[in-house]
């Protein structure tokens, strides 16, 4: 427990420090379109696998659970959309960076420690924490909005394209149940947890990197931390920001 406290406490303490001193505004926009590749761009391909697999899977679900008469066919739509904007897109999409980008991030800190690149910087009077870590948070804040904007519109695709080849459902069908009792709050609520899971995954991954010990095994703890932590972190908050927006 007190290991937990200041381990909250030292996290905190880096944070301040990220946001404190900036460095020059054109080796920040250096930096941070570096990291928009990195963090966001190399992980299109993977959020674009899992949507479209994802929402395939809710939709061919939902219609082999169809049983009830009274329900009728265009709720394959409705429940697509609404499971894969309000949880699927937001949380296990951010849940699968967690491990892709958190685990990277983390390796990248903490080798960088262990070679004493960090300490080099310092040495030349660089903020290291402000020059390494916060064009990554800044984005994986810009960048993951988009990503999941793109993978709820890929999920529909997948949940149209199974209920398409397997008959299940028309296209008329499907599109009408997407299009049925939309609201826009919705999407708010996806993207502000976004945002905030985003955050999370590359604060926290940067915290473990760098804090590294020294030595190549406990660069591979640092990220095997950084992706728990992060990981629990998401579920943690989702339950709150659940319970702030929709309840």
């Amino acid at each position: 427990m007190f290991q937990l406290i200041a381990n909250i406490g030292k996290y905190m303490s880096m944070i301040l420090a990220v946001f404190s001193k900036p460095e020059k505004g054109s080796v920040f926009r250096a930096r941070l379109f570096e990291e928009i590749d990195f963090i966001g761009i190399n992980s299109i391909i993977i959020v674009a696998l899992m949507s479209v697999f994802m929402g395939g899977v809710i939709a061919l679900q939902t219609a082999s659970n169809m049983d009830s008469p009274w329900l009728p066919e265009y709720t394959i739509g409705y429940i697509t959309r609404s499971s894969t904007i309000l949880e699927f897109s937001p949380t296990i999409i951010c849940l699968i960076l967690a491990g892709k980008v958190g685990s990277n991030v983390a390796s990248e800190i903490g080798t960088m420690k262990t070679t004493e690149q960090i300490d080099a910087l310092e040495i030349m009077g660089v903020n290291s924490l402000g020059y390494l870590v916060l064009p990554k948070i800044m984005g994986a804040v810009i960048f993951f909005p988009i990503l999941i904007v793109f993978s709820m519109g890929l999920s529909l695709v997948g949940g149209w394209l199974a209920v398409l080849l397997s008959g299940l459902a028309s296209t008329e069908t499907y599109v009408f149940g997407i299009r049925s009792f939309f609201e826009v709050g919705d999407i708010t609520y996806a993207l502000v947890k976004t945002v905030v899971f985003a955050f999370l995954i590359v604060s926290i991954a940067s915290y473990y990197g760098y804090y590294t010990k020294v030595g190549a095994v406990e660069v591979g703890k640092s990220a095997t931390k950084a992706v728990v932590s992060s990981s629990i972190a998401i579920l943690i908050s989702n339950f709150f920001l659940t319970q702030m927006f929709l309840l």
